[in-house]
């Protein structure tokens, strides 16, 4: 008899709607009572993820169809998170791949389905949001066909098991006018058509790590997809990784399967379920857990390189610990980061880094963007630098840096503006074509420090109606010096408070960050010069009172508002001398050394170098 589990990983483009099928799924399977509160997009348990409307980890939920029991994982869809996908697509037996019926593919569903086959995964396809008005399902189909047939599926794969539904409208349609209500179509399709899980029934227990958790209580939590065997509490195993050959063992102190979003602590594990456990701390992302001298160490997961490095420092500011902050010191911030690397396969921290900084590396902006937000929310305050790529050197000694394809879809008006922007950060055209829908579709080729700020400005240029994504593509010869930012800062001059009476002065030499009151200090960066240069201004000083007015009086010029920064935008518009303050209720733009006179020698002694 075959196995009852269904390990199935759900895989789209950000925002195609796999998130909100899998809270239909939930509610249709009775994995929620008839009186028990279920809350939209359940499986987006993070803050930053539901204010964002984006899956930033993946997360294992499960649900029962007849003698079934069906594992859900739900993948990220950006491609900073693409290190998650790959982890994810290890423990699973087959896809589920979500395609926007307005859309259809879009390039990250390419990237997610190249994985899939790589990972040697049968792709079942559900063409979401047939309800919507400008839904074409059948377009978004053919459009599926030929991605398949461009990443060489075999002629098998191209004849794939798929349905037309809607995720928000709780129903699965074999065809797009067809009259079904509900999802049952969708469950006998995961059944029948996700093979049960490659695995061993007999033999000794096999375990490839591929999810990490932590719990205050028990310590490091760690599981993935049994390969071989069982596993009970109490047994005596051991943890191997691959090129190490010293082996660690450890006896099982707890057992945990998914049970609708909770884990629930079970006695026995067996063969095709994922499961957790605990009773080690230092384990890691493809380490394999097995019975003791049974099985030599799996292959590790192989994921993408990391592209981008950002130094953390202390924050040494003047308002330091004056936000509320609670973890102030870099070994605080390094036992941070630490966690973090110890739970996700593209963040790295350089081991060479100086004693006062953590070098982070990562897959993207918004990856570090969002680490970097979770830890003010967390209460640690911190100095960032400017993101930069990691480069290479090549087999003749010549330097090499990452390269992405991007693709973006503009309205027409915006396409001359976006182009123009493209060029000058030494992106070439390889593709463009005019849409059904009034937009044009472009796609470059662009180092990956060509995009560093690039997608805020793009959604500027857009009016906010631009897609973008964009996907590793190798390393390749260098392209030579991109124009940063074409505006200088506005540096504060001294300590104190910003008054009105400075913002109206300041005003005309360009935009300022902060709202009056702010508290500012010396070096202090508070808005951008309308000139390409540095600009030391004094925005703290007062107008003096005398016996004639008094210092509030004649305050009819109406003042400019300031620019407000998201963490994301804030970290693209810093220069190589400059740092981003961040603490749980500020962001602050800083010259790396705060003192004018010692920044005038530094710059000097810099020039004199060049």
């Amino acid at each position: 008899m075959s196995s009852p589990i269904r390990n199935v990983g759900i895989i789209a483009h950000v925002d195609h709607g796999k998130t909100t099928l899998v809270d239909a799924i939930f509610k249709q399977s009775g994995t929620f009572r008839e009186n028990q509160h279920m809350g939209d997009r359940v499986m987006d348990s993070n803050d930053l993820e539901r204010e964002k409307g984006i899956t930033i980890l993946s997360k294992v939920a499960s649900v029962h169809y007849k003698e079934y029991k069906i594992n859900i994982v739900d993948t990220p869809g950006h491609a900073d998170f693409g290190g998650e996908v790959e982890r994810v697509l290890s423990m699973v037996d087959g896809v589920l791949l979500i395609v926007d019926a307005n859309e259809g593919p879009m390039p990250q569903t390419r990237f997610v389905l190249k994985k899939a086959f790589e990972n040697g995964l049968k792709p079942i396809v559900f063409i979401n949001k047939i309800d919507r008005p400008l839904a074409r399902p059948l377009y978004a189909y053919d459009k599926t066909i030929d991605l398949f047939i461009d990443l060489g599926a075999s002629e098998d794969d191209i004849f794939f098991p798929h349905l037309y539904g809607s995720g928000a409208g709780g129903f699965a349609r074999v065809s797009p006018d067809g009259g079904e209500t509900d999802l049952r179509a969708l469950f006998e399709m995961i059944v029948n058509a996700v093979p049960p899980a490659k695995v061993e029934a007999e033999g000794p227990f096999l375990l490839q790590v591929n999810n990490l958790d932590y719990s205050d209580y028990l310590g490091r939590m760690f599981g993935g997809k049994v390969l071989r065997g069982t596993v009970k509490v109490g047994d005596r195993v051991e943890m191997l990784r691959e090129g190490v050959d010293k082996k660690m063992g450890f006896n099982i102190t707890k057992l945990w399967t998914y049970e609708g979003i909770q884990m629930k602590e079970t006695e026995e594990v067996g063969p095709g379920e994922i499961a957790m456990m605990a009773g080690l701390d230092k384990v890691l992302i493809s380490d394999t857990i097995a019975h003791v001298d049974t099985s030599p160490a799996l292959p590790s997961i192989k994921v993408e390189p990391s592209t981008l490095s950002m130094n953390f420092y202390a924050n040494n500011s003047p308002l330091a610990g004056k936000d509320g902050g609670k973890f102030l010191t870099i070994h605080k911030i390094r036992e941070r980061v630490e966690k973090e690397e110890a739970v996700s396969v593209s963040v790295k921290i350089d081991p060479n880094s100086p004693p006062d900084t953590v070098k982070v590396q990562a897959r993207g902006e918004l990856q570090l963007a969002i680490l970097i937000e979770t830890m003010r929310r967390e209460g640690y305050e911190m100095q960032i630098s400017r993101p930069q790529v990691i480069y290479k050197r090549g087999e003749k000694d010549e330097i090499l840096e990452p390269f992405e394809i991007a693709t973006l879809e503009c309205p027409e008006e915006s396409v001359g503006t976006v182009m123009e922007d493209m060029s000058r950060r030494k992106g070439e055209l390889v593709d463009m074509r005019k849409n059904d829908n009034d937009t044009t579709s472009l796609e470059y080729s662009i180092p990956t420090r060509g995009l560093i700020g690039f997608r805020s400005n793009f959604l500027t240029m857009t009016r906010g109606l631009g897609l973008i994504s964009a996907l590793f593509d190798g390393y390749r010869p260098y392209k030579g010096e991109i124009e940063s930012r074409s505006q200088g800062s506005l540096i504060n001059k001294d300590n104190g408070k910003l008054t009105r009476y400075a913002y109206e002065d300041v005003q005309e030499r360009g935009t300022l960050f902060y709202p009056v009151g702010t508290e500012l200090y010396g070096g202090m960066i508070v808005g951008a010069c309308s000139r390409d240069e540095d600009m030391i201004v004094n925005a703290t000083k007062e107008k003096a009172a005398n016996n004639i007015r008094s210092a509030s009086s004649e305050a009819t010029t109406v003042i400019d508002s300031h620019k407000e920064f998201s963490l994301e935008q804030a970290l693209s518009w810093l220069r190589d001398d400059e740092l981003l303050e961040t603490t749980p209720k500020q962001l602050r733009f800083r010259k790396k050394i705060l003192d004018h006179s010692e920044r005038r020698v530094s710059e000097r002694r810099n020039e004199v170098l060049i």
